[in-house]
C-alpha cells in the first residue's frame, strides 16, 4: 500500500531532512514541555477505562461515566501506562514521546509521498522539509496531548484519499485506499471532535473530484453512481469505529451522541448564556488566559475586560456588576447565568454581523497567525520587549516562522497550485467555521491545519506536472 515509504527507495537527501527532524523532536523531549491538566483528564479516564471497566472521573467506586472527552487519547495514554510504567516508573511519559516521535515523523513522510503523487520530486522533498522542521507539529511529539496523533491522521487521510482519487481517474478502484482514508477519518473523530472537519473534507472531495475526474465523463449516470459507491464505502469506514461509542452514550446516558459535546454531560448545568456572553467579544488568547480560563470557577479581574466587551457606559456598569456578583462566589448559579444570557442577546441583536460574522473571523486570526507561547513557556503578553526581552525575541522568531507557512500556502491556493485545491480548502475552510465558534481560542486549535499548510507551501515552490506523469508517479 505504502511502496514509496519504504527506506530502501528514499533519496539521500530525505534521509537527511528526516534526521534532522528526529533530532529536532528528540530536543523537546531533553528539554521537557509544559504538562498541560487536559493530560490528567485523559489518564484518568484511560486508567478507569482499563482498571474499572468505567470511561469516567473519580477513582475507586466513585466514578462517573462522562462523554465529555472522546476516548481515542486516552485508551493511547492508558495502554503506554500499562506497557511501560512498572518498567519506567518514574519516567513512563517519555514511551509516549517516542512514539508520538515516531508518529510525527510517519506524518511527515506521508506528506511527501502525496505531494510526490500529484506534484513533483522535488515539491515532495520541500513538502518534507518543511514537515520535519516545522517547530509547531514537532513541539507536540513531547507533549502529551491529542494534537501529534491527530496530525497524523490527518497526514495519513490525505494520502488515503489522494490514492483513492487518482485510481478512480483512471477507470480503477482502490477499494483499500478508501477504507484506509475512513479508518484515518474515524481516528481523527475519536481524538476530538473536530477531526468531524477531515471526514467531511474527504467525502466532499470523493465525491467532487470523482464526478469530474472519471475515465468515461461522457457518461454522467456513470460517474454519479461512482461517486455514490466511493463516497458509501468512505463513510462506511469513517463511522463504523464510532459505533461503540455512540452505543455506550446512548447506554449510559439515553443521548445520540457520536462524538463528545462542547461543555457539559447531560444532566449538568448548562452554562451556556455565559459562555454566549464571552462570545459576543472574546477574539484573542490573551482572553483566553486571563479571563476564559477562570470561568467559571476562578476569580476575574475586571481589569483584563477590554473596552470591546461594552457597547455603553450603562452596558459597561452592568458588565462589572455581574462580575463583581460572579467574583463573591466564582460560581454561575442559574440566575447569573440568565443575566450573562440577556447581556449576550442584547448586544447580538444590536450587532449581529458582528458576532456572526466580525468576531469569528478574529478569533480564527488569532488562532492561526499569534506566537505560539504557551509550547514554549513563553510570556503571553509575548509583545512587552521591556519585561522580557529573549522571550520576545523568541516569540517574534517563532510567528515569523509561522506567518512563512501561512503566507506560503495562501500563495500557492491563489495561484491554484494546490493539489485537490477543493478537498484541502474544505478542510481549512470547515476547521476555520468551527473555530469561529470557540469563545476561548488558543493557537492550538490550529496545529491540525498545518498537514495542509505544508502541501500548500511546498506547492508553491514547485509548478504542478502534467496530468499524465501524475498517474505514472509511483507512490
Amino acid at each position: 500500500m505504502l511502496p514509496s515509504l519504504h527506506p530502501s527507495r528514499w533519496p539521500r537527501r530525505w534521509i537527511i531532512w528526516i534526521a534532522l527532524g528526529l533530532v529536532l523532536r528528540l530536543a523537546f523531549i531533553v528539554f521537557p514541555r509544559p504538562f498541560d491538566d487536559d493530560t490528567l483528564d485523559y489518564l484518568q479516564l484511560g486508567h478507569n477505562l482499563l482498571h474499572a471497566g468505567v470511561y469516567g472521573y473519580g477513582s475507586g467506586y466513585d466514578i462517573s461515566p462522562t462523554t465529555y472527552r472522546l476516548p481515542g487519547y486516552p485508551i493511547f495514554l492508558a495502554i503506554f501506562e500499562m506497557l511501560f510504567a512498572r518498567l519506567w516508573p518514574s519516567a513512563w511519559f517519555n514511551a509516549v514521546y517516542l512514539f508520538q516521535t515516531a508518529i510525527d515523523l510517519a506524518s511527515g513522510l506521508l506528506l511527501a509521498a502525496f505531494v510526490k503523487r500529484q506534484l513533483s520530486s522535488r515539491a515532495a522533498e520541500v513538502a518534507l522539509a518543511l514537515a520535519m522542521l516545522c517547530p509547531f507539529t514537532a513541539v507536540y511529539a513531547a507533549i502529551s496531548m491529542a494534537e501529534c496523533l491527530s496530525v497524523f491522521a490527518i497526514s495519513l487521510g490525505l494520502y488515503a484519499a489522494g490514492r483513492a482519487i487518482a485510481a478512480e481517474s483512471t477507470g480503477t478502484r482502490d477499494i483499500w485506499a478508501l477504507v484506509l482514508a475512513g479508518c484515518a477519518s474515524a481516528f481523527a473523530m475519536l481524538l476530538r471532535p473536530d477531526g468531524v472537519a477531515l471526514f467531511a473534507a474527504i467525502a466532499f472531495g470523493l465525491l467532487v473530484y470523482v464526478l469530474r475526474g472519471s475515465a468515461d465523463s461522457r457518461l454522467t449516470h456513470t460517474r454519479a453512481r461512482r461517486a455514490f459507491v466511493v463516497a458509501s464505502i468512505f463513510c462506511a469506514a469513517s463511522l463504523l469505529p464510532l459505533v461503540p461509542w455512540t452505543v455506550r452514550n446512548w447506554a449510559d446516558f439515553h443521548v445520540f451522541q457520536p462524538l463528545a459535546p462542547r461543555y457539559n454531560d447531560p444532566g449538568e448545568p448548562d452554562l451556556g448564556g455565559a459562555r454566549r456572553w464571552l462570545r459576543t467579544w472574546t477574539i484573542d488568547f490573551v482572553s483566553t488566559v486571563y479571563v476564559c480560563w477562570n470561568f467559571p470557577d476562578g476569580a476575574i479581574n475586571p481589569a483584563d475586560i477590554p473596552q470591546r466587551a461594552f457597547d455603553s457606559p450603562q452596558q459597561r456598569e452592568q458588565t462589572l456588576a455581574l462580575i463583581k456578583e460572579f467574583n463573591l462566589t466564582y460560581t454561575l448559579p442559574d440566575s447569573l447565568v440568565q443575566r450573562f444570557a440577556a447581556l449576550a442577546d442584547q448586544r447580538i441583536h444590536d450587532h449581529p454581523m458582528r458576532y456572526y460574522v466580525v468576531l469569528p473571523l478574529l478569533r480564527d486570526a488569532d488562532m492561526l497567525l499569534r506566537p505560539r507561547t504557551i509550547e514554549y513557556e513563553l510570556d503571553v503578553d509575548w509583545w512587552r520587549w521591556s519585561h522580557h526581552p529573549a522571550q520576545s525575541a523568541w516569540a517574534i522568531l517563532l510567528g515569523l516562522i509561522n506567518l512563512f507557512y501561512v503566507t506560503a500556502a495562501t500563495r500557492a491556493f491563489v495561484r491554484r497550485r494546490v493539489p485537490f485545491a477543493w478537498m484541502l480548502g474544505s478542510y481549512l475552510i470547515f476547521r476555520f467555521i468551527i473555530l469561529g465558534t470557540v469563545e476561548a481560542p488558543e493557537p492550538r486549535y490550529t496545529v491540525e491545519c498545518f498537514p495542509i499548510l505544508i502541501i500548500a507551501a511546498a506547492a508553491a515552490f514547485a509548478p504542478r506536472r502534467s496530468s499524465a506523469a501524475l498517474h505514472d508517479a509511483p507512490c
